[in-house]
């Protein structure tokens, strides 16, 4: 099991059991000290032209969430600076399609939380499509190798998103600027093209204005209406 979801397992239990609260301490002290040390490429490594960072939730379906709560169930697995980098955290990461329940890997720039209410986010959006059980982990790598590797509008790319839950799984990816037309156009191609869509993927933009709108603002990407990708013929 990936070291990362087992910690934030293992703080769950502890938490149920009264021991929560020097876990939790011990882990704001790391994530505190990680924010104070720079993330740079190591010696002859290949640098991204951004630093880019993995996160991590996991919520219960059946219980209401509010942006404070959802911004403390986000977990920061950890930042990286080039290539050789990113492969070592997704390298030892549990592939999405192994994940239980309503679970969630974000990939964000540095700097960017996943959260609809982030200056870099709010007045942007997100393009979503539904995924037939068993295309997540594939359609994921795609998406974050291309994303690493600038096949999209690299500046105007906030972050991508794979949201594992019961009956289907949802990847979405969100730009910063939603009046923007030709550039979300230009997203939404690319889109296609990197994940192989069938011509009749309905694929839907949505702002994060109308998310945060929404009852339930600050939860993961919600389904949305349409067709769900069964084949990338």
């Amino acid at each position: 099991m990936n070291i990362y979801i087992y910690r934030e397992r293992e703080r769950e239990e502890r938490d149920r059991e009264g021991g929560g609260d020097h876990d939790q301490n011990e882990e704001n002290k790391s994530q505190g000290s990680s924010k104070r040390k720079a993330v740079v490429p190591g010696p002859a490594e290949h640098p991204l032209q951004y630093n880019y960072t993995f996160w991590y939730s996991r919520r219960t379906p059946s219980r209401s969430t509010s942006s404070q709560s959802y911004e403390q169930n986000i977990k920061q697995i950890g930042t990286f600076a080039s290539v050789e980098q990113f492969w070592r955290f997704y390298s030892h990461m549990v592939c999405p399609g192994d994940l239980t329940g309503h679970s969630d890997f974000h990939l964000f720039k540095e700097g960017i939380k996943p959260m609809w209410e982030d200056d870099a986010n709010k007045n942007g959006g997100k393009w979503i499509i539904q995924l037939q059980k068993g295309l997540a982990s594939h359609c994921w790598e795609n998406l974050i190798l291309a994303m690493l590797g600038k096949q999209f509008i690299v500046g105007e790319i906030c972050g991508a998103v794979v949201s594992v839950r019961f009956q289907e799984d949802i990847i979405s990816i969100w730009n910063k600027t939603a009046s923007d037309l030709a550039t979300t156009a230009h997203i939404r191609d690319t889109l296609r093209r990197v994940l192989k869509l069938p011509p009749n993927t309905i694929m839907e933009h949505k702002t994060h204005t109308n998310s945060i709108k929404m009852p339930g603002s600050g939860l993961a990407p919600p389904s949305v209406q349409g067709v769900i990708l069964q084949t990338q013929d």
